[in-house]
């Protein structure tokens, strides 16, 4: 996996736990769970490249 992979997917994560963590301090449940599907999205794709990874 690429340097810019990783720094991509620590991106995603970092902004959906920040949406996650807006949208549970102003009650606002489409927010929080937009920043939970960018964590699980950005978890994901860190997982593909684990694998990839893992058939070099």
């Amino acid at each position: 996996m690429g340097l810019g992979d990783k720094i991509s997917n620590a991106a995603q994560e970092a902004k959906g736990k920040a949406k996650a963590t807006a949208g549970e301090a102003t009650e606002n449940r489409d927010l929080q769970a937009e920043g939970h599907k960018d964590k699980a999205g950005a978890n994901l794709k860190q997982a593909g490249e684990n694998v990839k990874d893992a058939f070099k």
